[in-house]
């Protein structure tokens, strides 16, 4: 390190501290009078006077009421935002910035150079000098493109050129310049090698220090409506992704909030995992959820397939799978709803004490009364409307019958007294009525009484009446809700039609297969079982019906780990958020649950975009792993994508065999500990959850937690995790629980081997009972060792 470069940027960084905490002392000072002001404000309040004796007073009261709220209102937000401010800026302070970068804002431009330095945030002072730059601002683009000369970078008012001079590195920590070095690439590998060595923690951290040039593209893609990026296991998909969504909070403030960007992660485990990295870049988090999570909420009332059943015990025909989540299945569930215009409809009853009120064959009528021009949609909104001016109708009608002689009879004096109140003050019209009804209570007095009847028979008319409102009130509300529509025999019915609508035998199956599935179908659902396959098409179904339009205040949607969805899940994704651009991210030679069905994921989803407005990208170079383990990982795969290692020297994996059960035992409490006294974090992983939960008990270390459900956080130290739940994680060490033959056999199972072993960062360890997994034959020998 140049002495006399460190002394100038030591002078810099000395500068722009002291404007930083300068700037914390007047945040602070700022924060502390907005807390007088809304101390003073709320003592305010007893100030305004109530006038309810004219309506101009009442007027008055409410606009005066309204102002005091606006007041705190603004006050509390001013005080939030500097809250913001000063906890943004009291993290970035130990950090200022990363990088500089000298340039000239145009390739002829002989004059003198700008310089620039980019941190987590901007930093200004009081006369609008900026001290550092946000990595998300355009001119910033530069450091993470290009080299020296000439560059070119993307603004918001089109494509600017610059000519960069110098680009150097720092890393700062608490206000001390501990290393800085120049470099005439985008990231040098001294930056990404420090980051790299480091240990794992059981939350991911932001790479802003880091990022590469193909993952720059995908932070800072802005046109595409899917934007596929394929890569390897560690190749930074998740966190390029999650700076992607800081950056576009950046560049679309005040238009874009981090409610309208959602993520669909693999499982809440991963969620937990990566919940601080946008936090730590000064966003709030995206909505998260699984896909799991969206389709079991909207069907509460069914057990839908968990991740461990999906995994676990779903022994689906492929093939029958894979016509399930085909875009062809998609397209015949639209098909079918088109048809259900002219006839179909399965419809229940409107019942009424134990008998149809309104029968399914006059819905039927009323249903298909309409002409063929009108929607689904349409038509049950009309539906919907005739039948509650039936409903309606049916009030004097059954005002008159003997039930409510009885009811009225057999009322006790609350139960009158309800009912007479409930006709004196009808509330929840509306604010303004609910304000009239108070005002009218009050002045009436808690002794006088409203309503009088002149006769015995005007009190039964009002009391017949009310009771009869109120006994048809869930009626009214099945009708506004739609439940007159027989959902679970539509779907049912559709099944048993669907081979009218896809060729089977395109895929292998005849009619009288499916037919066989279909039964074991409708018993599920008989028994409210449903699995995620059929789930999709449940909804998809239920939405064409209802005329439903789907989330559309979501602008942004990412979902990782994509190789594990079907087309028509994916395209029931699109149906459900229409006006959001994607972003996917998958490594297909993880696919664990779709396995080979996933081949051709990429082109199907992409159909369903202008092909002008999707872009691909292969990141092909993996960062998690040493160069040995990837080497070793990559092997285990037959016909997978591109890896390229990232040159960072460890140990070869190894295979311990043993004979027997026991002898595992022992050999994972000696790897335990030698991973212990590095302070290694260590995933054992088992293939199952039956064979976690076995070996917990087995190993009976209080210093090692069992991960069995994925609403459970990561611990630090050692952790035993079944496979599934392993997706998107990494850890210093590794450990695969009997990778033998007891395990894994089958070829089917290879990317699964492959998805856990390449979790390791620096050491992996595989445990193998006589003899080790044959999908390790097509492995080099001298890629790891046998002991």
């Amino acid at each position: 390190m140049n002495e006399k470069i460190k002394q100038v940027e030591t002078q810099y960084l000395n500068k722009t501290l002291k404007k930083m905490n300068q700037s914390l002392i007047d945040i602070e000072a700022e924060i502390n009078r907005t807390n007088k002001n809304i101390s003073d404000v709320s003592k305010s309040w007893g100030d305004v006077r109530l006038k309810t004796d004219t309506y101009s007073g009442i007027v008055e009261t409410a606009m005066s009421v309204r102002q005091q709220q606006q007041m705190l209102a603004e006050r509390e937000n001013s005080k939030t935002r500097a809250e913001v401010r000063f906890e943004t800026l009291k993290k970035q302070i130990k950090k200022p910035y990363f990088a500089r970068i000298d340039f000239s804002e145009s390739v002829s431009d002989s004059g003198e150079p700008e310089t620039i330095y980019i941190g987590l945030g901007s930093f200004s002072d009081d006369d609008n000098n900026y001290y550092v730059y946000d990595w998300r601002a355009p001119v910033a683009s530069i450091y993470y493109d290009g080299g020296i000369g000439d560059v070119e970078y993307l603004t918001p008012d089109g494509s600017q050129k610059a000519h960069v001079t110098l680009k150097r590195q720092f890393q700062i920590e608490d206000g001390v310049i501990v290393t800085l070095f120049d470099t005439e690439e985008a990231i040098g590998d001294a930056m990404l090698m420090n980051a790299l060595n480091g240990e794992s923690s059981t939350k991911m951290k932001s790479i802003v220090t880091t990022i590469q040039k193909e993952q720059n593209k995908i932070i800072r893609n802005t046109n595409a409506d899917l934007l596929f990026v394929q890569g390897a296991a560690g190749s930074g998909k998740t966190a390029a992704v999650l700076q992607r969504i800081a950056y576009l909070l950046y560049r679309y403030r005040g238009k874009l909030t981090s409610g309208q960007v959602i993520l669909f992660s693999p499982n809440q485990l991963f969620n937990d995992y990566i919940d601080q990295v946008l936090p730590e870049l000064g966003e709030q988090n995206m909505v998260q959820m699984t896909f799991y999570q969206y389709a079991s909420r909207r069907l509460p009332k069914i057990a839908v397939e968990t991740l461990q059943e999906r995994f676990e015990i779903d022994k689906a025909d492929s093939k029958l799978s894979l016509i399930k989540g085909s875009l062809m299945m998609f397209k015949a569930v639209e098909a079918y709803a088109n048809s259900l215009n002219k006839h179909g409809m399965k419809l229940r009853s409107i019942v009424f004490r134990n008998e149809p009120l309104i029968p399914k064959e006059r819905i039927a009528e009323i249903y298909y009364q309409y002409n063929e021009n009108y929607k689904l949609s349409q038509r049950l909104e009309a539906t919907r409307d005739t039948l509650m001016r039936i409903l309606s109708s049916r009030l004097g009608t059954e005002m008159r019958k003997d039930w409510v002689d009885l009811e009225i009879e057999n009322l006790s004096k609350q139960e009158y007294d309800e009912l007479v109140g409930a006709g004196r003050v009808r509330m929840g019209d509306n604010e303004e009525a609910d304000a009239a009804a108070v005002t009218r209570r009050t002045q009436l007095g808690q002794g006088e009484q409203e309503r009088e009847f002149s006769s015995e028979k005007a009190e039964r008319k009002f009391l017949a009446k009310q009771i009869v409102t109120r006994a048809l009130k869930p009626l009214a509300q099945q009708i506004r809700r739609g439940r007159f529509l027989n959902i679970n025999a539509q779907f049912v019915d559709f099944m048993r039609e669907a081979h009218k609508y896809i060729d089977l035998s395109a895929y292998g199956v005849s009619d009288e297969g499916w037919q066989l599935h279909v039964e074991q179908v409708i018993n599920n659902l008989k028994n409210h079982q449903l699995s995620l396959a059929d789930t999709t098409i449940y909804l998809y179904l239920y939405d064409l019906i209802t005329g439903k339009h789907g989330e559309r205040d979501i602008r942004f949607l990412f979902i990782d780990e994509i190789q594990d969805y079907t087309p028509f899940q994916l395209a029931f994704l699109k149906f459900s958020f229409p006006l959001a651009k994607f972003t996917v991210l998958g490594d297909l030679n993880q696919a664990i649950f779709t396995k080979d069905n996933a081949t051709h994921l990429r082109e199907d989803f992409a159909t369903l975009f202008a092909p002008e407005r999707v872009e691909n990208i292969q990141l092909t170079q993996t960062y998690r792993s040493t160069q040995q383990i990837t080497d070793f990982t990559k092997e285990i795969l037959i016909d997978g994508q591109n890896i390229d290692a990232f040159n960072r020297n460890g140990e070869k994996p190894v295979v311990h065999i043993g004979q027997s059960e026991k002898e595992l035992l022992q050999l994972l409490k000696v790897q335990l500990q030698g991973n212990a006294q590095e302070q290694e974090s260590t995933a054992i992983i088992t293939k199952t959850l039956a064979d976690a939960k076995s070996l917990a008990q087995a190993l009976n270390d209080k210093n090692v937690t069992l991960i069995q459900s994925e609403n459970q956080r990561l611990a630090p130290g050692a952790i035993i995790v079944p496979s599934y739940l392993a997706k998107g994680l990494e850890f210093d060490a590794v450990i695969i629980w009997h990778a033998d033959t007891t395990r894994y056999t089958d070829n089917s199972e290879r990317r699964l081997l492959y998805t856990v072993a390449s979790r390791a960062m620096h050491r992996l360890t595989l445990l193998s009972e006589k003899n080790a997994t044959p999908l390790l034959n097509n492995v080099a020998k001298d890629l790891y060792e046998v002991r």
